[in-house]
């Protein structure tokens, strides 16, 4: 089947005798069973709720994987798969990745015992392997310097060695890449970004295709709590409805923009993997079906780059993205304001740097938008 069609059917298990086209919201916390020892399959929503169901066996059927678990965000997520990791543990990890990951492994997971090591590169990965590594874990691309690591290369790096390999898949959703097709053991999402699609809600998703990380990932998450509420499942199922649609259309007017921007003389470089003069735009045409919405592009200095950020009109300046509104990002000061400024200067991540996710509106309107506001 499509994955179109998929995006729009979701799961094929149904849980309610009426007809409903919409997967019903089951509102409630626990259930009744229909004697001892006996249950319906759902006992506490906590554990298992039909709403939070639907959507993870479409999260998975999307993935390529079998199984999935939601979480309240995508941080909560990453949370709950570093429990599967133990102190005195080591991850490699790039050194450009989204700033709430970075956070928590630098400020929390490093607290509770567990090391890494930080590389781009597939070199620079399997020298940074350590007897006591445990996991690959890759943004791909990265952000926000849209950076392409090949996964298929990742994962025979990490599985010649017995690792796990762990991919954030939450720029190019399955729609364009399916990271288990290529050897990841789990792939994460920020469900709040494309999955969500509508900039209302926040959602995580972890999906396998190994069952016993998944009842390990489904034991973390039930004794954690950290669970997606049903109202907040039935948003994401909802925008997942719509997910091909709004990724043809959003691509669509990214490669537009990008082209813009790199002809603009207050432009030092433009970050997008879907243009070919980009390093990693073999790899991606080779592992992915498509480019994505996503643009980071550098101003050669910090004042037009404020002043874009408090002119723009159109575009919101806002953190997140994959919404139907365009968002620019000012990731020094936001998504990565909590990394040592050495640190975010060496990764380029400095003040003239800009991040844009676009959104639905018309490319004609957002490009006028970015030109009056860099004027």
């Amino acid at each position: 089947m499509d994955i179109s069609t998929i995006c729009v059917h979701g799961c094929d298990k149904r849980y309610d005798s009426t007809g409903a086209v919409a997967v019903p919201i089951y509102a409630s916390a626990t259930f009744a069973h229909p004697g001892v020892g006996r249950s319906t399959g759902f006992d506490y929503s906590r554990s298992l709720n039909p709403t939070r169901e639907h959507l993870e066996r479409t999260i998975a059927a999307l993935e390529g994987g079998t199984q999935a678990i939601a979480f309240s965000s995508g941080m909560a997520a990453v949370s709950a798969f570093m429990e599967l990791f133990a102190p005195g543990d080591h991850i490699v990890a790039p050194d450009d990745l989204y700033g709430g990951t970075y956070r928590l492994f630098a400020q929390i997971s490093q607290k509770n015992g567990v090391n890494f090591s930080h590389a781009n590169t597939l070199d620079g990965i399997e020298k940074s392997i350590r007897p006591n590594t445990k996991a690959v874990f890759i943004e791909t691309p990265t952000n926000p310097m849209m950076q392409v690591i090949d996964i298929a290369a990742a994962a025979r790096i990490a599985h010649d060695r017995g690792l796990l390999l762990i991919v954030d898949n939450t720029f190019l959703t399955p729609y364009f890449q399916r990271p288990i097709t290529f050897g990841a053991d789990i792939v994460l999402h920020s469900g709040t970004k494309y999955l969500g699609g509508h900039n209302d809600t926040l959602a995580g998703m972890l999906v396998t295709s190994d069952s016993g990380l998944y009842e390990r990932l489904s034991f973390i998450a039930k004794t954690t709590g950290a669970c997606l509420s049903p109202f907040d499942s039935f948003l994401i199922v909802r925008g997942i409805k719509t997910l091909a649609v709004r990724m043809d259309r959003m691509q669509e007017s990214a490669i537009a923009i990008a082209r813009w921007l790199t002809a603009q003389t207050a432009i030092d470089k433009v970050h997008y993997i879907g243009l070919p003069e980009h390093s990693g735009y073999e790899i991606s045409r080779r592992q992915a079906s498509g480019f994505g919405g996503m643009i980071s592009f550098s101003l050669k200095n910090s004042e037009t780059a404020v002043k874009t950020l408090e002119r723009v009109k159109i575009i919101k300046y806002a953190e997140s993205l994959g919404g139907t509104e365009s968002l620019i990002t000012y990731p020094m000061l936001q998504t990565h304001a909590d990394m040592p400024e050495e640190e975010r200067n060496a990764r380029g991540i400095n003040a003239g740097l800009l991040r844009l996710s676009v959104g639905l509106e018309s490319v004609d309107d957002l490009i006028a938008d970015l030109e009056q506001a860099m004027q």
